[in-house]
This record gives C-alpha cells, sequence and structure tokens, in this order.
C-alpha cells in the first residue's frame, strides 16, 4: 500500500507539482501579513494582558458543551460592531469557516453559483453542500444574470446563493461588487463574499471591499484573521438568524473544539489596532503603487492591489525563478497548478508595509534581470 503513495509523489515530482515544507529565509514577499502585525508588539502585549487576567490557552471542548468563553462572545459583538454587520461567529481558521458556511446555508432545492477561481474553502464546502452549483465566468456579472434568470424561471421557491472573493488571492484582481449585489438584490439571492485578502486592508478602518454592504439581510462576509490581522481564525459576519441557524446545523462549528480564548483575545486586540492603522495602509499604498511602477516598465500587467502575480506559465519555470530570487535573498514563491489553472504557474508577489521602498527596487531588478535572461 505504502508504494501507491510513493507513486503519486513521483508522478508529482517529474511534473514539477511536489511540495515540501520550507522555512522562512529572505525578505518577506510572500506572507499575507499585510499590515505587519503577526509579530508586533501590541499583539505580543495584548497576548500578555490576556494571560495576566486569567484567559485560558485551550477551550477544553466545544462552544455547544464548556467550550464557550467570554473572550469568543466579546470578540463576536465587537466584530459584529466593527464591519457593521448584525452579528458574528468565530471559527478556528477562515478555511474551516468559509468551508462551513457553504457547506451549511444552500439547502437542497436552492441554487449556489460561485466564480471561477474562488479558494479551495468554497470548493470543499461545495462538496459538503445539498444544493445544485455551477461556476460562472471570472468577474462575469452577465453569466451570473443568466443562471439566475434561468433558476427563478424554472424554480420560484429556491433561494439562490452567489460565492464570490472581493479581493482574488492568486490574481490580485477584485470582484465588481456593486454590479453583484445589484443582481442579488434583484433576485432575492445571498451574496456570500470572501474578504480574506482584503480585511483590514481595503475600506474604510480596513473594514473591506463590502463594508458598504454590511448590514444587508442578504449578505454573509468571511473576513479571516490569519492575513492583515496578524492571528488566526475565521469571522463570519452575517444577520443573526442565520448566526444561529449556524450554531444549530454547522456540523464544523457544532463538533469542533472551539478556537482558543487567548487567540481570540488576540484578535480583539487586532481589531483594535486595525481600526487605528491608517498610516499602515497609507504605507502598504504607496509599495502597491511602487511595484505597479516597475512591473509597467517591465511591460508585465499590473494588479493594483497587495498581491501582484507573474504568470510564467510552465511549472518548472515559476520553480526556477523563484529559487534564483531566493539565492539572492527574496522569499518569493512559485504558485503552480491546481492552485491556479493549467498553464498559469506564477510568482505570486505579495506587499506588506514593512517592506522598505529600496527593497522593492531590487526585487524588480532582479525579476528584469531574470525574465531578460529568459528571453530568447
Amino acid at each position: 500500500m505504502p508504494r501507491k503513495y510513493e507513486q503519486a509523489l513521483e508522478a508529482l515530482s517529474r511534473r514539477g507539482r511536489l511540495r515540501a515544507l520550507e522555512g522562512r529565509a529572505g525578505l518577506d514577499f510572500t506572507s499575507n501579513d499585510y499590515l505587519g502585525l503577526a509579530d508586533s508588539p501590541e499583539l505580543k502585549e495584548a497576548v500578555s494582558a490576556a494571560l495576566a487576567r486569567g484567559v485560558p490557552v485551550g477551550a477544553g471542548g466545544s462552544r455547544l458543551l464548556r467550550g464557550n468563553h467570554p473572550e469568543h462572545d466579546q470578540l463576536e459583538q465587537e466584530a459584529a460592531a466593527f464591519f457593521g454587520a448584525e452579528s458574528a461567529l468565530y471559527f478556528g481558521s477562515g478555511f474551516a469557516a468559509n468551508a462551513a458556511l457553504i457547506s451549511t446555508l444552500p439547502q437542497r432545492g436552492d441554487l449556489l453559483l460561485y466564480d471561477a477561481l474562488v479558494h479551495a474553502s468554497t470548493r470543499e464546502g461545495l462538496a459538503g453542500t445539498r444544493a445544485r452549483h455551477q461556476s460562472f465566468a471570472h468577474n462575469d456579472v452577465m453569466q451570473i444574470e443568466e443562471q439566475l434568470r434561468a433558476f427563478r424561471k424554472d424554480d420560484a421557491q429556491g433561494r439562490c446563493f452567489i460565492a464570490v472573493e472581493s479581493l482574488y488571492s492568486m490574481d490580485g484582481d477584485f470582484a465588481p461588487l456593486d454590479d453583484i449585489a445589484a443582481l442579488a438584490a434583484r433576485y432575492d439571492a445571498f451574496l456570500l463574499v470572501d474578504e480574506a485578502h482584503a480585511t483590514g486592508v481595503q475600506g474604510p478602518q480596513g473594514r473591506g471591499l463590502a463594508a458598504g454592504l454590511a448590514g444587508h439581510a442578504n449578505i454573509v462576509s468571511l473576513h479571516t484573521c490569519g492575513k492583515a490581522l496578524g492571528v488566526s481564525g475565521g469571522l463570519l459576519t452575517m444577520p443573526d438568524v442565520l448566526r444561529r441557524f449556524m450554531i444549530n446545523r454547522c456540523r464544523p462549528f457544532i463538533y469542533a473544539t472551539a478556537p482558543s480564548p487567548l487567540v481570540a483575545a488576540c484578535v480583539r486586540a487586532a481589531l483594535a489596532l486595525c481600526a487605528q492603522a491608517d498610516d499602515r495602509r497609507a504605507a502598504l499604498k504607496e509599495r502597491v503603487s511602487r511595484l505597479g511602477r516597475h512591473f509597467s516598465a517591465l511591460g508585465l500587467p499590473v494588479s493594483g492591489s497587495q498581491i501582484q502575480p507573474l504568470v510564467l506559465g510552465a511549472d518548472r519555470r515559476a520553480l526556477a525563478m523563484a529559487q534564483a530570487l531566493a539565492g539572492e535573498g527574496f522569499d518569493v514563491r512559485a504558485i503552480r497548478p491546481p492552485t491556479v489553472p493549467e498553464g498559469t504557474a506564477r510568482l505570486r508577489i505579495t506587499l506588506g508595509a514593512p517592506r522598505q521602498l529600496e527593497e522593492i527596487d531590487a526585487l524588480c531588478a532582479s525579476l528584469g534581470r531574470q525574465l531578460q535572461d529568459a528571453t530568447p
């Protein structure tokens, strides 16, 4: 039996798709710590203060047993207020929260539409949903409307759900949220917005790109806590009736040990920091502009966000360039299928507020040399 798994790994290696865990080395152009909070003294102090007031490290059980702690409740209340929603529900990871949402809310007889480039957590949720589901071409508002119209023509009873990312994690581009929200309202559909890479970075006080839609009865947003917020976990913000439904019907919530109360306390501190982090967001915006100017000068497409892909096509080419960059002291990782579509292996460059402008200049100079050397 073990030979079967060895053969699978060998096949991945032959295709240039074998993955392995690597340590941290070089200047960080690959993490999602966009505001530089993960190693900040403010969050370290928040952990120390929580321990000093007796907050436990572990929950000891699920939230529906004895695992529910005042830190969980307080975090959810503060998160709902910060993001402008009626209520919030905290999960141990953003992946778990999104997969749980997708597998729980849409019911048999409903239709779930999702963007072709949604995150793997959405696809994980699709495996458990009882609803019909189908994809639409990336950011294609016209196709969404065609699918909604066809469903409404055949079924006047079922509910429709539209799942998108506000800022796409591998392409760094933005969803046309206003247009999609208008469709959701017109066709009485729920809009499920994965704000993972927008939370903390985009919108007023970092409340995300869907901040203007918050509080609407048909909007559910996912705000991950392990990216710009620098901690871990995931918050679903939603109408209270949906929160109560999730508590009663969501198996990943009901049967999982509750997230660490200590981490919940740290997320509370991160939200407070986020609300006051306009200077960090301004610094990040300056770095996005700097990188964009370099990419334009190299004749490369510019995403306009803190996530800048460099699509290279072949898996081994992306790996080789990532290794060359590592040799020059830059940590940029190669992203290969199935994380991205076939033939679109890439470097995924991410920016954080702590990166110096000169470091961005040096990275782009290295990229320029490598691209020139690779030109026939």
